[in-house]
Formats: C-alpha cells, sequence, structure tokens
C-alpha cells in the first residue's frame, strides 16, 4: 500500500509522478466499488490537472507534494459541497477550511469528500442517508463513525492520508475498527475555521493514516496557530523520537477494564500490556472512575446542546429532514437550561483537578480505543446504546483536554482488529505520537487489510537551534518522580547515552545521585539526554539545589554535553552507588 514516505521516496527518486498516483487513485475507487464512500468525488480530470501543475513547478520539496488527501464532509474544500451527510443542510463552500488551505500549500491533492454519521453524531458510521461505507478490514463490521468514510479510504489504500474530526472518539474508534492510525490532535492545534462543528468548543479535525510516520507529517503541516480562529490556541507539534528508556504508562486495573463480554478485546488490550513491559514501559494502575465520569458528562450533560446550535435551523423547521437517530440524540440538546450547563462545568472542572495529578505522574495513559466490535445488524437493531458503548474509552478526551494517537493492536482469531490510544494532556502530541509509533514497529501488524507491514525506520535526533540539550542522571529520568517537572520546562526525550568511564556517582542529601568526574577509577554511568526550549534551560537552572549544577559531561562515544554534576567536596562520606550503573538502577534496587 502507498505510505507518504513511500510516494515522496518514489516521486523524489524519479520512480513515479504525482500524474501517476492518481491514475492509480482513481482506478482504486472504481475496483473498491463503495458508492457509499464519497459523498463527493471529484472529477479525475481535475485533479491530474492540479497533479501537472505541481510537476510543472518541480516542487517535489514540499512536505505533501503529490499526495492524494481525502475530506470528512464536514469540513470545507473550496468548491465543492459541504453536506454533513444531510442533503437539506448542503451549501457549496466558497473557501478552504484553514486545515484543507495548509494541505494545498504543501502539496496535498484534494480527491474528494467522504461520508460520515450525519452532523458528525456518532461512532458506528450507519446514520447517513449516502449510505454506510463498507469497512474494509472486516465488512460485516460497522466501519466507525463519525469520520466512517475517511477511515475507510485509508483502510482500503485508496489515499494514504484522511481528515477526519474527533469530539467524541471519530478519529479513534474507525481508526480501530479498520486496522489504521488515528491521531487526534490537542483542541485548538489544528485551525477549526472552515469546519461545521458537532460541539464547537470540542472540536477537532483528525487524521487517518497508515503509519504514525504519515500521520505526524501530516499533523505537522496542518497544525499551528491561526490569529484569524477563535478557538486556536499556541501548541507547537513538535517531532518524533524515540521512545524514553522506561517511560511510565498509565493502565487500567483489571476490576475498572469494560469490555461488554467480549473475551477477545480483554485478551487484546492485556496483550498490548505486556508488550509494553517488554518495551521497557513501567505499568501504573490508575482509578478510572473520573475519567468515566467525564466522559458520561459529554451526552449526559448540556454538552449535547452544542450538537442543537449546529443544526438549530434545520431541527426547527425541517425536522424530517435529519436522520432519525441522529434527531433523536440532538433534540436532547434543546432541553438543558442555563443552569445546567454551569453545573456540569463546575463538576467538569473538579473532575480535571482530580486527574490532573494523576497524569502529572505518566507519560501517557493507555486506554483500549474501544471496548469492543459491533456489526452492521447490532448497531441498526440497537443504535444507540450500542454506540454509546464504544465511547467508553474516548469520550472524555476532549472534555480533560488531551491529545491521543490511536493505533492496532491486535487481531484475534475470530479476524476483529482491536487497538489502544496513548493519551497525555494537551500540547504532548508528539511524545504521545512517538509512544504510540514504537509500540506500533513492534507489534509486527500489517497496514489495514493488506498483508503488508508499515516501515518504521530509525529516527534521528530532531535539530532545533531554538532547544538547548541537557543530559539528566537522577530524578529528572523518564519514568521518575521529577519527570514531570522536567516536562512542564517543555523538555522532550532525545536518548539514553552512557558517559564515558570517568565519572562516580554518590549518593547526595535528598536522596539524589551525585555525578563527579575522576582522575582514576572512574566508570560509564547510564543518563537521558532531554531537550528543552531555552526558557525551559532557564527554569529549570532555577530549580537547581546545590551541590548539584550544570557542567560539561563527556559521553562514552566521544561527545561532550551538558550535564547534571555535583561538587566533589559535597560527596565526601556519602554512599558511593557507582557500581550500580545508573540511578535508576539504585532506586530498583532498594525497592
Amino acid at each position: 500500500m502507498d505510505t507518504v514516505a513511500s510516494l515522496l521516496a518514489a516521486y523524489r527518486g524519479g520512480q513515479r509522478t504525482p500524474s501517476d498516483t492518481v491514475r492509480a487513485t482513481y482506478r482504486r475507487i472504481a475496483e473498491h466499488a463503495d458508492p457509499a464512500l464519497f459523498i463527493t468525488l471529484r472529477p479525475e480530470a481535475d485533479v491530474l490537472a492540479e497533479a501537472a501543475a505541481l510537476e510543472a513547478h518541480r516542487d517535489a520539496a514540499l512536505p505533501l507534494y503529490g499526495i492524494p488527501v481525502a475530506v470528512k464532509d464536514n469540513i470545507d474544500v473550496a468548491g465543492l459541497p459541504t453536506t454533513a451527510a444531510c442533503p437539506a443542510f448542503a451549501y457549496e463552500a466558497q473557501a478552504d477550511a484553514a486545515a484543507v488551505a495548509r494541505l494545498k500549500a504543501a502539496g496535498a491533492l484534494i480527491i474528494g469528500k467522504t461520508n460520515l454519521d450525519q452532523f458528525a453524531t456518532g461512532l458506528v458510521g450507519v446514520r447517513s442517508p449516502y449510505g454506510i461505507p463498507r469497512n474494509v478490514f472486516k465488512p460485516e463490521l460497522v466501519p466507525g463513525g463519525s469520520s466512517s468514510g475517511s477511515a475507510s479510504a485509508v483502510a482500503a489504500g485508496i489515499v494514504p492520508l484522511a481528515l477526519g474530526t474527533d469530539t467524541a472518539g471519530s478519529g479513534r474508534v474507525p481508526a480501530m475498527l479498520q486496522n489504521i492510525v488515528g491521531l487526534k490532535p490537542s483542541l485548538g492545534l489544528v485551525p477549526s475555521l472552515g469546519l461545521v462543528p458537532a460541539c464547537r468548543t470540542l472540536d477537532c479535525i483528525s487524521i487517518f493514516a497508515l503509519t504514525v510516520d504519515d500521520a505526524m507529517a501530516a499533523l505537522e503541516v496542518i497544525g499551528g496557530f491561526e490569529p484569524t480562529d477563535a478557538f486556536s490556541r499556541p501548541h507547537t507539534v513538535g517531532a518524533l523520537g524515540p521512545m524514553p528508556a522506561a517511560p511510565t504508562l498509565g493502565v487500567l486495573p483489571a476490576a475498572q477494564r469494560e469490555f461488554f463480554g467480549d473475551a477477545d478485546a480483554a485478551a487484546a488490550y492485556a496483550g498490548a500490556l505486556d508488550r509494553l513491559k517488554a518495551l521497557g514501559a513501567t505499568l501504573k494502575e490508575i482509578d478510572f472512575s473520573p475519567f468515566a465520569e467525564t466522559a458520561r458528562l459529554l451526552y449526559e450533560g448540556p454538552w449535547v446542546a452544542e450538537r442543537w446550535l449546529a443544526a438549530e435551523t434545520l431541527m426547527t423547521t425541517n425536522p424530517d429532514a435529519v436522520h432519525p437517530v441522529t434527531r433523536a440524540i440532538t433534540e436532547g440538546g434543546a432541553k438543558p437550561t442555563a443552569a445546567d450547563a454551569f453545573r456540569a462545568l463546575y463538576r467538569l472542572q473538579e473532575l480535571r483537578a482530580v486527574v490532573r495529578p494523576v497524569l502529572a505522574g505518566l507519560d501517557a495513559l493507555v486506554v483500549p480505543t474501544a471496548p469492543t466490535a459491533y456489526s452492521v445488524e447490532e448497531v441498526l437493531a440497537d443504535p444507540i446504546r450500542l454506540n454509546s458503548r464504544l465511547g467508553t474509552y474516548t469520550n472524555f478526551v476532549n472534555l480533560l483536554d488531551l491529545c491521543g494517537t490511536a493505533v492496532p493492536a491486535a487481531i484475534a482469531a475470530s479476524g476483529v482488529p482491536y487497538g489502544i490510544t496513548f493519551l497525555a494532556p494537551a500540547g504532548q502530541d508528539a511524545e504521545v505520537a512517538s509512544l504510540a509509533r514504537a509500540f506500533a514497529a513492534d507489534t509486527g501488524l500489517p497496514m489495514a487489510a493488506s498483508a503488508e507491514r508499515p516501515a518504521y525506520p530509525p529516527l534521528a535526533p530532531p535539530a532545533d537551534p531554538d532547544r538547548y540539550e541537557i543530559c539528566v542522571f537522577g530524578a529528572h529520568m523518564s519514568g521518575m518522580p521529577l519527570n514531570a517537572e522536567l516536562k512542564s520546562f517543555g523538555a522532550r526525550f532525545v536518548t539514553e547515552v552512557e558517559t564515558a568511564p570517568v565519572y562516580r556517582m554518590s549518593l547526595v542529601e535528598g536522596p539524589r545521585p551525585g555525578v563527579v568526574r575522576v582522575n582514576e577509577g572512574g566508570a560509564g554511568l547510564k543518563g537521558e539526554i532531554w531537550s528543552l526550549p531555552y526558557e525551559g534551560v532557564g527554569r529549570l537552572v532555577g530549580a537547581i539545589v546545590s551541590p548539584l549544577g550544570l557542567g560539561t559531561v563527556e559521553l562514552a562515544d566521544g561527545r561532550t554535553v551538558t550535564g547534571f554534576l555535583c561538587e566533589a567536596a559535597a560527596t565526601h562520606g556519602c554512599p558511593d552507588i557507582t557500581a550500580f550503573g545508573s540511578f535508576r538502577s539504585y532506586v530498583a534496587s532498594v525497592g
């Protein structure tokens, strides 16, 4: 299957042109023969003309040069109708949504507008008058919603990238059900201008891809502050990096795991946790009850009023034009009072205060993407209850201002795909994606329904002239007590390192590791390099307590870096812990 990375490599190596890819894309659409996939498909000749223009300008350096992209049909593309899967609502977009404009500027080719659960209300993909897109991985299953068509277009290999949206899980549940990657950015990272909202305060444009690398390549293009968007926030995308040596991951305790009787789903989650432990992660059980209570607020609280606002005119003038299930859900949005809204906001703030310290001690929270999978037949027979179940591990995410990346985790003997999602507070998109990438690379699972395995080449540490690298040896390392403080300064993990064999480590007051360079009797000590913005370096220096300070550290490969060192005099009479090789090993030895 074509990925962004493989297409760019072919273009730049002269083996292929964007025009070749456009022709292949339309052949695949014809062969796939799913009339419910696209609501509006652009004429092939129009896209070929754009591809030819790219080739004529020799713009191969563009980050998404010649990459075909599908767009969910609640996001504006100039000159095409925006329907939100409701013909009576449709209008012709006069301008591109901000995210679409950024894609085009980066060289992407928009193929068409994809089907969705009407007004982006649903996690199943069956609530559309345009039909039900086929689940490419297992046809009897629902495709997942509301971004059903976008997920199916990627899973079918028609496009390597598609835009979805995600208010309650619409960018993650379809990814699990079709064995692909779903990236849900931090709220406000991707501009929402030109998006028909489901819940305007909670909406974000999301990305479907075959690999985490491709999803992040798209996020780097569409992410970034937009001053004309009232809901934009000054988050930065960040760069993918290697998995920290020992990340601390929050997981569900056995008593709080709900899979609605699906033993395969339970086994898939347990297996994913075992795999993460094998990769070096420390798993920490958390109390999921405040997350679950937050999830219930989304549809049981006044936020459904935002869905009513999006469709208010139609709901009050022509309600029969709205899908009956969508109408039944949305009508409830006219009932909450202002007092109900404030009461729910107060409770949400209380729940955020409860989970904030929990998340601060974690590199990420790892949850099942969905607790089970349902067939089209099952969902049509019980549309609201089963849909609600699929949001068990997704509905709370935007209310708690988290970002996340969903990746495949297992394929059961029944042929049903299951996945997990890595979550963290807003602004940690790259860190979360990096963890998801390491996990995805280790599973060896195929891309979508193909037999091909995704390529995850080694990552070079990103160069950033506006950041500074510091080597840490103690409690600031990943998974250690002060790691959250380091991250609060804007730090990003770069790599694990070992010093030249000229250092000794003592346990000084704190207890903290005091690393001292010696003339003889030294050893190599393990540490980690973290990259900080210069403002963060200043905050870190301000937090350092004597006798520790920053100095020059020689590494085993001959490089020198800035790192934490100790005044030699302060180590006299202190226990020597050099033999442990690292502070982490010492801490593990004492329990």
